[in-house]
Order: structure tokens, then C-alpha cells, then sequence
């Protein structure tokens, strides 16, 4: 009510309607971890599409694995995808710690005259030797300098970024003085190739025997010709352990670089080579268990790859505790078998063999946009594209029947199928907890995603709670919010029942918060719901109807 009432007369006070809507999360955001050719190393980049991949990581690369499922993520219907770069110093001689080329555009006249430049991100990609990466430097307008704001006699110049040939970045009106303009600040915080690592003045000077010696001060560029490495990059070494992937969780480095960003709900990390002859095609130690823990803390789900002694059904059900994964957490995980030939561009389109995570990440994000995140990512409906064959081992195709589905299915281990006129499709729902012995609550895929996506839409939508009275009007809130957000879920057919009562409840009242949980500063909230399961099994009965006979 209004803080005082003064006078006769009509006070009008607005009141809160009580009404915040809770708005579901994405539910197919999938995060990839490997190495990859170029781009910033432990740190989380947003790609929305495969181009984005290309211009920020460097695209396809024979060597890195990652870089062919985020391919594969997008081509199946993959809206957006996280990529974190692993890095690995390797031991060179002569030694270069951080791994990144450092660039020299000389002066053979006057060695004053030298700029020292370096390469935004470790790898090769920057050396002399790859072609890739080219500097021009060009004389400034003398008579932008008042304009701009900076002191007279101000000597400021251009810098062009060419990649491959072609101009990519260009920074205009730098200066090497103490201006909003000074050339290692703007490359640091706007190139995504180059940082500036020379001498920088004293503010107020004017190095004018660096640009004159250029002949800049006559507007001549200096191009790619006075261009060196004086420290060539470095790429990573190979993976050869579970740190390697997983990281530091108090630096944020590896997996645990995923602490920077708000949401993920799939998780790729492929092999660290694509050999799948070779043992370096798993995963190291305990790389898979350790991640799935980590799924489980961010309420995400991995899809897992086999590992290469699973080269028939039955090495597979003598080999199901290779990958490391069990317990409960083991509903935060899915495995698909067996791996995937596709044809690789950068060999010739000949068929090769790759891991099948990218695929299945991109049908599921196909199928929650299609259908919804409580359909399953299987069926018919759920071919997958680029996908020429299944192989156990390299270039040897492998074909799948019944009778295999029917002794992997019951394991937890999904398959992947070609049927005829069909084509390759997914054949199989299950979490890494989905074997019918178990008996799991969480047996199939989409009801254990489909309740990852209601407690964090939950988790998120009911923040505005904390530190309200705990009292009714509160609970009323609570009930009204949550419920309307249970009640478009019912209406799109996420779960089973005709009505809303048989579909799903809230409560919130007395009986699930009492005196003692108020004095504890606790409410609770019971959400119940019935969820679809997939149709596994579609037995049809038959039967002849006989003839009538008289009695």
C-alpha cells in the first residue's frame, strides 16, 4: 500500500501479479574437447556453425579427430556446439614454451626499424614455412592525426592480416604512443592472429625511426617480403593421459574449462587419433569415467565411443566394463556401437573410419527440435547423414542383424543400423544404465534427459524464491509457476495420461514444507510426473478368425 496516506482521496497502488514464467533451457548444446589446429587453448568458443569452427579452430585436420565429429554434429542437424582446445607442449629443440610462432617484419636497412609480432594461438599454423599467416604494414593519413585526438607529429599506420591468401583483419590508425589507439592493446584485445610484443615507447614519445625507416612516412607499405619467424610454433603433442583431458578444475583448463560457461547438455570428447587399429583411438585411463562425473554435476549427458576391442557382439558383451562406466552415474551416459565410415576430404574422399559421436549428437539435436527432448533419437526417422557404412576396424565394413541388436539392446549398448532403403539410422534409446537386469529408473535416453531439462529449468526458474518470506504466498507462487510450466509440457506430450492429474503434479504446501523446515530456512517442492518410454517392442497378434459354426 502506499507509505502514507495524507489526504482524503483515491490512492492507487500496483501489486505484483505473483506470475514468473519458467522458461525451459536448450536442450542440445553440445560440447566438443580435442585438439584442433588453431584458436585459444582451454577456453570455451560458441560455434553456430561449422564455419564458425573453420574460422576460429582452422577447420578439418587429418590429426585431430574433433575436428571431423563437429563436422558431423552440424551436417545431422547440430544447431550450436561449445569446442574446447587441448594443448600440450611438446619437446623441441630449440625450446618454445608457450608454442606460439613469434613473427619478425624486419628492416635490413636499419635494424631499429624491426617490429616483433607473434601468433595469436599456439601451432604451426603461423609459421613461415605453412603460407598461412602474412603481415602488411602501411603508412597512416598524417591528417587524420588532429582528428583523432592525438598529439602532433603522431606517426600512425595500418596493419593488415592476411591468412591463406586472403586479407582478414585490418586495424587502422595505430600508433605506438600512449593513445586508445597503441598497437599491443587493440591487437590484443580485436586480432584473431596476430598480437603485438615489441617495444612499446614511454607515453608522449614518438617513434619516428621505426616508421621512417619503413618509408611509411611516404605512405610505403611494408608487405609479406621482410617477413620472418624467429621462433617457429609448435603443435601439441598427443594425449596420453586422463589430465590431458580433464584438466584442472582450480585453473579451469581442459574439461573443466567448461566451468566458463553456463550450459552444456551433450558431451563429445573423441579419441585423440583416429587410427582405430591403434590403442591411441581410446581414450586414456580414466578420461570417460571421470567425465561422466562431471555430466552429472552440470546435468549433462555423454555419449560415449567404443572402444577398439569391440570388434564383434561378442567381444562386446565380454568387454562391457571397458569403458569404465558404472554406478548410477552411469545414467548420465550413452554408448553407440559400432564406429561410422565416412568418405574424408582431405584424403581424397576415400572411405575412412570415425568415431560416431558427432553423428548421434546431431540427431539428437535434430530429433529435440523435430520432436521434442522426450522423443527418442531413434527410429527410422533418425538417419544419419554422411554416414556410409559401419566399420569395427579401418575399411572394413561391417553389417549388423537382428540377432545382434537383440543381444546388445538388452546391455545397454545401442546399435547402429543400415536397413535397406532406409539407410544408416540409430537403433537403440538406452543409457549406459539401461541393461534389463539393472532395472534402472533411468533406462531409456529420453527420460533421463527429459528430467535433466526439468531440474534445470527448474533449478534456474525458481531462484526468484530465495530469501522470500517462506510462508504461504510464497508456496501459492511457487505452485502457480512451476505448475503452468509442468502444464506446457503436458500440453506438448511429454508425458503419458489423458489429463492433467494422471500427467503430472506440484505441491508445495504445509505437508512438504513443515515448522521445522521453515525454522530451517528450507521449502520444498515435490514435482511428480508420468514419462513416456519408447515403443521397443511392436508385437502385433494375429489371428484367423474361424468360421461359424453351428451348434
Amino acid at each position: 500500500m502506499p507509505s502514507a496516506l495524507s489526504f482524503p482521496g483515491v490512492y492507487i497502488d500496483e501489486v505484483p501479479s505473483g506470475v514468473r514464467t519458467i522458461v525451459g533451457v536448450p536442450t542440445a548444446i553440445c560440447a566438443f574437447i580435442g585438439r584442433t589446429v588453431t584458436g585459444p587453448v582451454d577456453t570455451p568458443v560458441v560455434l553456430n556453425s561449422f564455419s564458425d569452427f573453420e574460422r576460429s579452430h582452422g577447420g578439418l585436420a587429418m590429426n585431430y579427430p574433433v575436428s571431423y565429429a563437429i563436422r558431423d554434429f552440424f551436417l545431422n542437424g547440430g544447431g550450436q556446439a561449445i569446442i574446447v582446445r587441448l594443448y600440450q607442449a611438446p619437446v623441441v629443440s630449440p625450446p618454445n614454451p608457450d608454442g606460439t610462432a613469434k613473427i619478425l617484419v624486419t628492416n635490413t636497412a636499419n635494424p631499429a626499424g624491426n617490429l616483433t609480432f607473434q601468433a595469436a594461438y599456439q601451432g604451426t599454423w603461423a609459421n613461415a614455412n605453412s603460407g598461412a599467416l602474412a603481415i602488411n604494414i602501411i603508412a597512416g593519413d598524417p591528417t587524420l592525426v588532429t582528428t583523432l585526438g592525438f598529439a602532433p607529429g603522431t606517426e600512425i599506420f595500418d596493419i593488415v592480416v592476411k591468412y591463406q591468401g586472403n586479407a582478414v583483419e585490418r586495424f587502422r590508425n595505430l600508433t605506438f604512443t600512449d593513445t586508445i589507439r597503441r598497437v599491443d592493446r587493440i591487437l590484443a584485445g580485436s586480432s584473431s592472429y596476430i598480437r603485438y610484443t615489441g617495444t612499446v615507447p614511454d607515453p608522449g614519445s614518438v617513434p619516428s625511426a621505426l616508421l621512417a625507416n619503413y618509408g611509411l612516412l611516404s605512405g610505403s607499405p611494408i608487405g609479406p617480403t621482410n617477413f620472418g619467424v624467429t621462433a617457429a610454433g609448435t603443435d601439441s603433442r598427443a594425449l596420453t593421459s586422463s589430465i590431458d583431458f580433464i584438466g584442472d578444475g582450480n585453473l579451469k583448463t581442459g574439461l573443466k574449462a567448461l566451468e566458463k560457461v553456463d550450459l552444456f547438455n551433450l558431451l563429445c570428447i573423441p579419441p585423440d587419433v583416429q587410427d582405430t587399429n591403434s590403442a591411441n583411438s581410446n581414450l586414456p585411463g580414466s578420461t570417460i569415467s571421470d567425465a561422466v562425473a562431471y555430466c552429472v554435476t552440470r546435468r549433462a549427458v555423454m555419449i560415449v565411443d567404443p572402444p577398439t576391442n569391440w570388434t564383434t557382439t561378442a567381444t562386446v558383451t565380454l568387454n562391457l566394463a571397458a569403458p569404465g562406466v558404472n554406478g548410477v552415474g552411469a545414467r548420465n551416459a550413452a554408448i553407440y556401437w559400432p564406429r561410422i565410415l565416412e568418405t574424408d576430404p582431405l584424403r581424397g574422399n576415400q572411405l575412412g573410419t570415425f568415431v560416431a559421436c558427432g553423428v548421434v549428437a546431431g540427431e539428437i539435436a535434430s530429433t529435440d527440435s523435430r520432436r521434442g527432448i522426450f522423443k527418442a533419437p531413434a527410429g527410422i526417422d533418425s538417419g544419419l547423414v554422411g554416414v556410409r557404412g559401419l566399420s569395427v576396424s579401418n575399411g572394413v565394413p561391417l553389417i549388423l542383424t537382428d540377432a545382434d541388436s537383440g543381444a546388445l539392446n538388452p546391455l545397454g549398448v545401442n546399435v547402429l543400423r543400415i536397413f535397406p532403403v532406409i539407410g544408416p539410422v540409430i537403433w537403440g534409446a538406452r543409457t549406459m544404465r539401461g541393461a534389463d537386469q539393472l532395472a534402472d529408473d533411468y533406462k531409456y535416453l529420453p527420460v533421463r534427459r527429459l528430467v535433466l531439462f526439468i531440474e534445470e529449468s527448474l533449478n534456474r526458474g525458481t531462484k526468484f524464491a530465495v530469501f522470500e518470506p517462506n510462508d504461504e504466498p510464497l508456496w501459492s507462487q511457487l505452485r502457480l509457476n512451476v505448475g503452468a510450466f509442468m502444464q506446457n509440457l503436458f500440453r506438448q506430450g511429454a508425458f503419458q495420461g489423458q489429463s492433467q492429474s494422471a500427467a503430472y503434479f506440484v505441491k508445495c504446501d504445509k505437508e512438504t514444507t513443515t515448522q521445522n523446515d521453515i525454522n530451517l530456512g528450507v521449502v520444498n517442492i515435490v514435482v511428480g510426473f508420468a514419462p513416456l518410454k519408447p515403443a521397443e517392442f511392436v508385437v502385433i497378434k494375429i489371428q484367423q478368425i474361424a468360421g461359424t459354426v453351428a451348434s
